[in-house]
C-alpha cells in the first residue's frame, strides 16, 4: 500500500534511536487490524453503495504529499451536514440536482501550507501534522500494527506543549516550563514537530529540514520567531527525555502454546505476533498498559461464542457471504491506515471550524495521545488473552467443543488477517478513543467529521460518534477479521481510555495559569463517555 511489495521482507526503521529486536516480517496485502494496516482484497466487482446514507460528491487532488486538501470521491452520510457556507451549499445543491459528480470549491478545503497567513496561524499545526503522517506512513509502510499511533502521539504532545506554553489557556503535558512573552507559537510548533520527527526518523532529515525551512520562511523574521524556535526545541527535548526507556522494541515473547481458542499465525503469510512490545509500552497518559484491560472473551462452549462464530462465518467470508455491496464497501473503507484517516479528518475539521492555534494543538494532542494509549491497551489485551482469529476458529471448529459450531477447513475472510490476536480489536479501540477525545474537547457527541479512505477512494461524513463506532465495529466483522465481541470490547475500552485521559490532561487553566484538579464528572459527561458500541446497549 505504501511501496512495499507483497512477500517482501521488511524491517523496522528503529525510530527514535531505539534498537529493533526480533525477526523481520513478511508483508502481504493486508486488511490490517488497525491503525497502520494495509488494505484487503476481495473477489468480484464492488457495487455502488446503495444505502440511504450514501450520496456521491467529489474528487480532487493536491500537489504535495503532505498537503492538506485530501478529500476524495466524498461519500456523504445522512443526516446532512450542518448549514455549510453558501458557496458549498450551492455546489451541493447543483450536484444533487444534476445527479453527478462535482468539484468542491477551494473555500470548502483546509488552507494549504503555501497560503498560510497571519490570519490563520493554526495552519502550521495542521501542516506539521500532515508532514508527520506522511513521514510515518512512508517509513513504516503497510505495517499491520499500532506503531503509527505511537509516533503521532509523540509529535502531537510536543507541539501541544510548544504552543500552549506560549499561548496559555491549557495545562502543559508533564512540563512546567512556560514560553517567553511575545514568542511565536507557530515557530515553536514547527520546531517541536520537526525535532521529534527528526529524532524518531533520522533517515528523513533532508525532507524534514526542507519543510522546516519553508515553515520558518513563512513567518516574520525577528526576535519573536527566534524565541519561538528556542522554546519549540525545549518542548521537543522534553518529550524525547520523557520517552527514554519506555519499552519501545523490547523483546516481549508470546509464549502460549497452540490449543483450541489460542492464537497462532494465520494464512497466507503465517507471520508471528507482530510488535508485542506495544503491550508493555509505557503509556503517554494512563498509569499502566492494563489500566483499562477488559474481562476476557466468552468461553468456547458459550452461546455468545457460537453467535459470534455464526455471524463471522456467514458475513465475513471472502466468497459466498451474506454481505450487501454497501456492507462490503464499509469493510473495505476501514481496512486501511486508520490513524492516517483520523489525521486527515481532524485537520479538515480544525480548518473548517477555524480553530485557533492553541485549540488546534489541543485537539490533535487529545486525539493522538488517546489513540496512542488505546493501542497500548489493545495490545495488552491481545498479549494477555491471546485469543485465536476467526479464520483459525472456523477452520478448526471441530476442536472447540461447541456443538453449535461447524468447521470449514477452506473458509477465507474478505480481508487478510493481521498477525496478532482477535481480542480486543485495535481498530475499534482506537476509533472509540478518538471519538471520545473529540467529544471531550468539543463538548458534544455530535461531530462534524469527513473521514477518507485510500482503499475505496471515498470520504464519509460522520455527524455522530455512535455512527462512526458502529461502522468500524461492523466493518471488522464484515471483513472477517474480528469477532463482534472483540470489536465491542475494544470500543468500550477505547472510550474509557480517552474519558480518563481528558479528565487528567489537556484541561483548561485559569488566567493565572493555575492547573485544576481532575474535574468531578457531571451526568452529561458520563453520557459522553458511554457511547453505543455497535449493538451494545449496556
Amino acid at each position: 500500500m505504501f511501496g512495499v511489495e507483497a512477500g517482501e521482507q521488511v524491517r523496522d526503521p528503529a525510530p527514535c534511536g531505539a534498537v529493533r529486536r526480533g525477526p523481520g516480517w513478511v508483508q502481504s496485502p493486508s486488511g490490517g487490524d488497525f491503525p497502520g494496516a494495509g488494505g484487503g482484497a476481495f473477489e468480484g466487482a464492488l457495487g455502488l453503495p446503495g444505502s440511504r446514507r450514501v450520496v456521491l460528491l467529489t474528487q480532487w487532488t493536491v500537489a504535495k504529499p503532505w498537503a492538506l486538501n485530501s478529500r476524495e470521491h466524498a461519500v456523504h452520510q445522512e443526516p446532512p451536514l450542518p448549514a455549510p457556507p453558501r458557496s458549498r451549499a450551492r455546489a451541493f445543491i447543483c450536484a444533487v440536482a444534476a445527479i453527478a459528480l462535482v468539484t468542491l470549491t477551494a473555500e470548502a478545503s483546509p488552507p494549504d501550507a503555501d497560503t498560510r497567513t497571519a490570519a490563520d496561524p493554526a495552519a502550521v499545526v495542521r501542516e506539521w501534522n500532515a508532514i508527520a503522517t506522511d513521514t510515518i506512513k512512508t517509513s513504516l509502510g503497510p505495517r499491520p500494527s499500532g506503531q503509527v499511533a505511537i509516533w503521532e502521539g509523540f509529535v502531537s504532545v510536543a507541539v501541544y506543549n510548544a504552543v500552549v506554553g506560549i499561548e496559555g489557556g491549557y495545562a502543559l503535558y508533564k512540563w512546567r516550563e512556560r514560553g517567553p512573552a511575545k514568542a511565536s507559537s507557530a515557530a515553536a510548533a514547527a520546531t517541536a514537530a520537526h525535532d521529534v520527527l527528526l529524532t524518531c526518523f533520522p533517515a528523513f532529515k533532508e525532507r524534514l529540514d526542507t519543510a522546516y525551512a519553508d515553515s520558518l520562511a513563512a513567518l516574520p523574521a525577528g526576535q519573536a520567531r527566534d524565541r519561538g524556535v528556542d522554546y519549540g526545541r525545549r518542548a521537543a527535548a522534553r518529550i524525547i527525555e520523557l520517552r527514554e526507556g519506555d519499552g519501545r522494541f523490547a523483546d516481549v515473547p508470546f509464549t502460549a502454546s497452540p490449543a483450541p481458542g489460542v492464537w497462532r499465525p494465520t494464512p497466507p503469510a503465517f507471520q508471528p505476533f507482530i510488535d508485542t512490545w506495544l503491550a508493555r509500552l509505557r503509556p503517554l497518559l494512563l498509569a499502566s498498559p492494563q489500566q483499562f484491560r477488559p474481562g476476557g472473551p466468552p468461553a468456547l462452549s458459550s452461546t455468545a461464542y457460537a453467535e459470534d462464530f455464526q455471524e463471522l462465518k456467514a458475513m465475513g467470508a471472502k466468497t459466498g457471504s451474506g454481505r450487501s455491496a454497501q456492507q462490503t464497501e464499509t469493510a473495505l473503507f476501514f481496512s486501511g491506515n486508520l490513524v492516517a484517516q483520523v489525521q486527515t479528518a481532524v485537520r479538515d475539521h480544525a480548518a473548517r471550524h477555524r480553530l485557533g492555534i492553541a485549540e488546534t494543538a489541543r485537539l490533535f494532542a487529545a486525539v493522538n495521545a488517546s489513540a496512542t494509549d488505546a493501542v497500548v491497551t489493545a495490545w495488552d489485551a491481545k498479549l494477555h488473552y491471546g485469543s485465536w482469529r476467526p479464520i483459525t476458529a472456523i477452520r478448526l471448529a471441530d476442536t472447540d467443543g461447541n456443538p453449535a459450531t461447524t468447521a470449514d477447513p477452506a473458509w477465507e475472510p474478505l480481508l487478510i488477517t493481521p498477525p496478532h490476536p482477535d481480542y480486543i480489536a485495535g481498530h475499534t479501540t482506537v476509533t472509540a478513543a478518538v471519538a471520545r477525545a473529540l467529544t471531550g474537547v468539543l463538548g458534544t457527541s455530535h461531530i462534524d467529521l469527513y473521514v477518507p479512505s485510500e482503499v475505496t477512494g471515498t470520504t464519509r461524513f460522520y455527524g455522530s460518534v455512535d455512527d462512526l463506532n458502529r461502522d468500524v465495529i461492523d466493518a471488522r466483522v464484515w471483513g472477517g477479521v474480528h469477532s463482534r465481541t472483540a470489536d465491542v470490547a475494544g470500543c468500550r475500552a477505547g472510550t474509557h481510555v480517552a474519558a480518563w485521559a481528558l479528565d487528567h490532561y489537556f484541561q483548561p487553566v485559569a488566567k493565572d495559569r493555575t492547573q485544576p484538579s481532575p474535574p468531578t464528572r457531571t451526568a452529561r459527561q458520563d453520557r459522553l463517555a458511554e457511547p453505543q458500541c455497535g449493538d451494545d446497549s449496556d
